[in-house]
């Protein structure tokens, strides 16, 4: 099994802290040089720092994925600081607002629809693009398994169903030019980003009855599925949506 990204292009979505971080630093271990975007540049140089320190070519550009003019900024910079790409990582996510599906309003909607999903999907299709002139490429979408069982965030729940979907409406349609598409679905993990959920005990004990392993997992935890899928050894490997959840799905 070839586990190594030696002389690959990598590209990491909401790379400042949490699970983009560790997958960032991991891609990083395993040979490849990083692209890293998140919204807050400060954020990012620190990160740039740890992977620059492992030896590793390191760009940061500060972006918001929801926004199409900055997509296109950031694979302008990424195209002129490598000239290629070889791997994609959509991990930028967002949810503002904890509100039922009774109660939340288009605003929150659109915000998250913004990112998880229409950015997603545009960033996805202009890496696509470069990957197919350059003979193929892999992409990798973060949902969640609140996009496959319906949890206590209905539209984030929603936007993640649809990133399912994406997944493999990609990995079918670009298969022919050798783009591989898979995703991962996390289950609760201890990030800032969930930190409303895990650090709250009811919400905690629910969710951990529900989970066989019967703990949160680590940011870290997430890493390996990445780079099995970003690298050779799944190299037959495409649509597919690989659960890290402790067994909550079961």
């Amino acid at each position: 099994m070839n586990l190594s990204l030696e002389n690959k292009v990598a590209l990491v979505t909401g790379a400042s802290r949490g699970i983009g971080q560790a997958i960032a630093m991991a891609l990083a271990q395993a040979g490849a040089d990083v692209v890293i975007a998140s919204r807050k540049m400060a954020d990012l140089e620190k990160v740039e720092v740890e992977i620059r320190n492992m030896g590793r070519k390191c760009l940061p550009v500060a972006t918001h994925v929801g926004k199409t003019e900055e997509i296109k900024n950031l694979v302008d910079n990424l195209m002129e600081e490598f000239g290629r790409i070889d791997i994609l990582v959509n991990n930028a996510a967002t949810n503002p607002s904890m509100a039922s599906a009774i109660d939340v309003d288009e605003r929150a909607w659109d915000s998250i629809m913004n990112l998880n999903l229409k950015g997603l999907f545009f960033l996805s299709q202009a890496t696509a693009r470069i990957m197919k002139e350059k003979g193929g490429g892999r992409i990798i979408n973060v949902a969640s398994i609140a996009g496959i069982t319906p949890d206590i965030l209905p539209v984030y729940s929603i936007s993640k169903a649809a990133v399912i979907m994406a997944t493999k409406v990609m990995a079918q349609q670009w298969a022919i030019f050798n783009i591989r598409v898979n995703a991962i679905a996390p289950g609760l993990t201890k990030t800032k980003f969930s930190e409303a959920l895990w650090k709250n005990q009811d919400i905690l004990n629910i969710a951990m009855s529900r989970t066989p392993l019967g703990r949160p997992a680590e940011p870290e935890e997430m890493v390996g599925a990445v780079i099995y899928l970003a690298s050779d050894a799944s190299s037959y490997v495409t649509g597919q949506i690989i659960a890290i959840d402790g067994g909550m799905t079961i």
